[in-house]
């Protein structure tokens, strides 16, 4: 038995067993299954924990000390930080999208450089919402309005003032906002900056770049990049307003520089190849801060000349040029997304053609599928800030009314697109639900039966409830193409944004070619307009309660976890990739207790195994031979190495079982909505082909363990299915093999 000191650390010669969990927020000391633990290592945010010495279960048993990794505060340690992830969600998105292109590429790719410019556009579309409000709606149209600014003195102190001047004053507003983003991107990642690895790496892989890489220059450039576009949208929409009644030899010079602006920022994001460096590059960073510090001082100069220009600004109902401008950024994002998708699909195509392993059916559109979903949900959050600012000025209209004269029409279009793209993958899933219904429970029913041959008559119920866990954990597989369809609509909505430009109503189009009243249209719409309202209040609400209640931070946290597992490639504006602590955390923590003389035996509950993984793919062939890795509930298998097959395929899983010689244990449920199998599957009845050291790797476990009560309870067992198993018999047994075979392959220089 290994020696222990007062502190509980483990001298040398024994096995630290070090539990890492997944997204459900468990404390250490649930994870330990101890009631009393102290931390050894780390900070509140992430650090180790052990069990207290001298309470019953702080010793080592059979050699074996426990050892838990809490990282659950990282992607969501506090209120702001958690609310950020519900508002930074598109960017979010975004950024994971381009993680999933289907085959490995150059770092500066067509795929990358695509989801770079969308990105962008993201980010302009951003500037755009809040110039509708302030400037459209407030500055132009209500403060234009005796009507409007009546009872309200919070407007109205502008109100009569030049055009110009309720323009200049109220475009600070927009220029706080992109300031909050610009600040908010360089608070959230202060936490993980201290830890860099900066060591060579040992794996090909894109998956041993999580967490090993520097990205802090990289999201330098770009976020010096992304807020001169942002403040170049800005100008542009005060230029554009101003230049449709009058142009000066001023408001050309002003209007090149803008232009310039943007374009160099779609150069820099798409085509400089040393914009990927993961290190300092002089000349890229300084032609980056350049580009802000000019872009900065180009924003002043224009607020200036819009507030001092003597010329007479046009009289419309509107600002002149925003609902051009809107509509015009909702085609190009439609032609991104185009684009993106015909490469992604082609590539996969060539891929087959020289014999390269043919990815799933659906997997090549991944990168395109999120990155529609990341500009729909964008547009439907602009949209609705911009409706129900309108809503609000509108103190006699309905909702329906309102948004059919206020805001410009490509808004309109928007939201009617939106809420038929919900409205049909909701018909859609209800379909493939039905359709998949009697195969799904067939296949339920053999597992069943296969598991429990001889259950009694009595237990007939307890069976049906087992057999459905089984049918709703198979749906899992049914979610890939219901997303592809929702993407499909979501990118058709954005192409039927342009009908806007010409003044074109979705309810007089209805009526025209369909024979569906206008009223109905304009109530579907102000329907849609409070859909994206719940939808948006649910995210807060549910961002809240993943902050507040481990207990729904399971069912939230998958999302959070997944997208901001990730190191930001592509949109600054993102939440920071935790990882970039996490992985190197681990690693160097392995490596202090290897260096002690220990071994350790990693075990990872569904998203912990794929940090597990990620870390051993980092580690030093000195590491990895006292390294033994027991998984369950794993997702590395059903869900990343389909959504991410350029970083999580087949051999990058053997890279990690070869690394740890195969001391890998995988333990998997088919009541499993999440984990499953990594390499086979195991099930009674169904004949493996897979041979060697990889078939040994997964171990299905039966669940519930029974379905008839035990003579020491009244109730059966419990259907677990992604719950933890560290309690089961099978989960000990797996933690003895492992141990096993780490004395038994224990180098012998030790």
């Amino acid at each position: 038995m290994a020696d222990v000191s007062p502190t509980g650390e483990t001298t040398s010669g024994g096995i630290v067993q070090l539990r890492v969990h997944g997204v459900s927020g468990a404390g250490a000391d649930q994870v330990l299954d101890r009631p009393y633990v102290h931390q050894v290592a780390g900070d509140r945010n992430g650090g180790f924990y052990r069990p207290q010495p001298g309470y019953p279960g702080s010793a080592a048993t059979d050699g074996v000390t426990l050892e838990a990794y809490r990282w659950s505060d990282l992607p969501s340690g506090t209120a702001v930080r958690t609310l950020s992830l519900v508002f930074l969600l598109p960017f979010m998105l975004c950024n994971v999208a381009i993680w999933m292109h289907p085959v490995p590429q150059a770092p500066k790719s067509v795929v990358v450089a695509l989801g770079r410019a969308l990105a962008l556009s993201l980010t302009m579309l951003y500037v755009l919402s809040i110039v509708g409000v302030v400037l459209d709606l407030i500055a132009w149209r209500c403060m234009g309005d005796p009507s409007c600014l009546a009872g309200r003195s919070w407007l109205s102190w502008l109100g009569g003032r030049p055009v110009g001047v309720r323009l200049g004053v109220l475009a600070l507003v927009a220029i706080a906002a992109v300031g909050v983003l610009w600040w908010l991107s360089t608070r959230l990642s202060h936490s993980f900056d201290a830890f860099r690895t900066g060591g060579p790496a040992t794996s090909r892989h894109r998956l041993s770049a999580v967490g090993q890489w520097d990205g802090a220059p990289l999201v330098g450039r770009l976020r010096s990049v992304h807020v001169a576009a942002a403040f170049a949208t800005l100008d542009g929409s005060l230029l554009l307003a101003e230049s449709s009644q009058h142009r000066t030899w001023v408001m050309v010079v002003l209007v090149v520089a803008v232009g310039a602006v943007l374009l160099a920022c779609l150069v820099l994001v798409s085509a400089v190849r040393s914009f990927d460096r993961t290190e300092p590059a002089p000349l890229v960073d300084g032609l980056t801060r350049g580009l802000r510090t000019i872009t900065c001082g180009l924003t002043i100069l224009v607020i200036v000349h819009v507030l001092v220009s003597p010329a007479p600004w046009p009289q419309s109902r509107a600002l002149p040029g925003y609902g051009a401008t809107v509509a015009g950024l909702f085609v190009s994002q439609t032609v991104l997304i185009t684009v993106l998708a015909a490469v992604v699909i082609s590539r996969r195509g060539r891929q087959q053609r020289v014999g390269g392993p043919r990815p799933a059916r659906l997997r090549a559109l991944g990168s395109p599928v999120l990155v529609t979903i990341a500009a729909g949900l964008a547009v439907a959050f602009s949209a609705e800030l911009v409706y129900r600012t309108a809503d609000l000025l509108d103190r006699e209209g309905t909702t329906a009314d309102g948004i059919a004269t206020s805001p410009p029409l490509a808004y309109k279009w928007a939201i009617f697109s939106f809420f038929l793209a919900v409205l049909s993958a909701l018909l859609v899933a209800a379909l493939v639900t039905v359709l998949t219904r009697r195969r799904r429970w067939r296949a339920a029913r053999a597992i069943v039966a296969a598991d429990f041959p001889h259950a009694p008559p009595e237990a007939a119920d307890r069976l049906r409830q087992v057999e459905r866990a089984v049918a709703r954990a198979r749906f899992t597989e049914r979610l890939e193409p219901l997303t592809v369809v929702y993407a499909g609509l979501a990118a058709l909505g954005l192409a039927t944004s342009a009908v806007g430009l010409f003044q074109i109503y979705p309810g007089d189009m209805t009526q025209r070619f369909l024979g569906v009243p206008d009223d109905f249209v304009n109530f579907f719409i102000g329907m849609g307009s409070y859909v994206i309202a719940a939808i948006i209040l649910g995210l807060v609400i549910g961002g809240l309660f993943a902050y507040r209640t481990a207990g729904f931070r399971r069912y939230v946290g998958v999302l959070w976890d997944l997208g901001t597992f990730w190191p930001r490639a592509a949109h600054p504006f993102a939440p920071p990739c935790y990882a970039e602590r996490a992985v190197p955390e681990l690693a160097k923590r392995i490596t202090y207790l290897v260096d002690q003389g220990q071994g350790v035996l990693l075990t990872g509950h569904s998203h912990g195994s794929v940090l597990l993984a990620a870390t051993v793919l980092q580690l030093p062939a000195r590491v990895t031979d006292r390294v033994a890795l027991l998984t369950y509930g794993s997702p590395l298998g059903r869900l990343y190495s389909r959504l991410f097959p350029a970083s999580v395929d087949m051999s990058t899983l053997r890279e990690v079982g070869e690394r740890v010689g195969w001391r890998w244990v995988n333990l998997w449920r088919d009541t499993d909505p999440i984990g499953g199998w990594i390499f086979a599957s195991h099930r009674p009845g169904e004949a493996e082909t897979l041979t060697g050291p990889a078939a040994m790797v997964d171990r299905r476990l039966t669940d519930p363990q029974d379905v008839v009560p035990p003579p020491s309870d009244s109730v059966p067992p419990p259907i677990l299915g992604h719950w933890p198993c560290e309690s089961e018999e099978a989960f000990g047994q797996a933690v003895r093999d492992l141990a096993a075979r780490l004395h038994r392959d224990r180098p012998a220089v030790d």
